[in-house]
């Protein structure tokens, strides 16, 4: 398992209820296209499960 995930923002959160906002926001994601590297850990893994329809993960 790796120990770092790479986040993407793939969709726009214009559309997105607040707290999906907020979380993308909490994860480092401004704009489209943009990537940040995260621990891989379960508070991580659970922002990115609220924000799953919004982002493209993968192990890094």
């Amino acid at each position: 398992m790796a120990d770092k995930l790479k986040v993407t923002l793939v969709k726009s959160t214009i559309g997105a209820i607040p707290k999906q906002r907020a979380t993308v926001e909490a994860l480092g994601l401004r704009k489209i296209g943009k990537t940040v590297e995260l621990p891989n850990n379960d508070a991580v893994k659970g922002m990115v499960w609220r924000v799953r329809h919004l982002v493209k993960v993968e192990e890094a």
